[in-house]
């Protein structure tokens, strides 16, 4: 499995901008071939990046969520995979939070809940480079908790996150299941376990 971190950090930054300004209709657009694709579905936005090397292709496939907290912090709810790393069901995609909050714990396997009264998924985080400045926490991407995040954010009208007992925001989940399956279309997964 090849490591694509720094692309997508890449990423994760341009989709979490354009996402944070605020496109609401579904929508598409067909930029030049050398730009990403991009598809909103609900509150979720969709980006479909190609990179050929000449040698090879890939495509990394992100979906974004912008957010505000309850105290006003702005933030973003980013899931990204690449068709160079493990796909469904061996791995699934990263699962990456922003959120202009400096008061949120920090360091590496900081205890999450994910969910919401009815379903519940635990998970640990651990804080990553800020994204446009922003702090970010990365999900530890293990299958069998991906996956079950993944079926609750298909399942909830809202996701409340929190790290240990500090709620850190509820994200309204409008438009998941489609811009996950999008996901799946563009980089050659089966959605069903997740999307059916």
């Amino acid at each position: 499995m090849r490591n694509s971190r720094p692309a997508t950090l890449a990423l994760f930054s341009s989709l979490a901008a354009f996402a944070a300004s605020g496109a609401a209709a579904q929508e598409q657009t067909q930029p030049s071939a050398d730009m990403p694709a991009t598809t909103t579905f609900g509150r979720w936005t969709t980006i479909i990046d190609t990179l050929d090397t000449g040698q090879d292709a890939h495509k990394t496939c992100a979906a974004s969520t912008a957010f505000v907290d309850g105290n006003g912090n702005a933030g973003t709810l980013t899931l990204s995979i690449s068709t160079g790393d493990a796909l469904p069901p061996d791995a699934y995609p990263a699962v990456m939070i922003t959120v202009d909050n400096k008061d949120l714990p920090t360091g590496k396997n900081i205890a999450a809940t994910f969910g919401d009264p009815g379903v519940k998924v635990s998970a640990t985080v651990s804080s990553a480079d800020a994204v446009n400045g922003r702090p970010s926490w990365m999900v530890d991407n293990q299958a069998k908790t991906s996956l079950a995040l993944l079926r609750a954010m298909r399942k909830v009208t809202s996701l409340d996150i929190a790290f240990g007992k500090q709620a850190v925001v509820s994200i309204p989940m409008d438009g998941f299941t489609k811009a996950y399956r999008n996901l799946g279309t563009s980089c050659g997964f089966a959605t069903k376990d997740v999307a059916p």
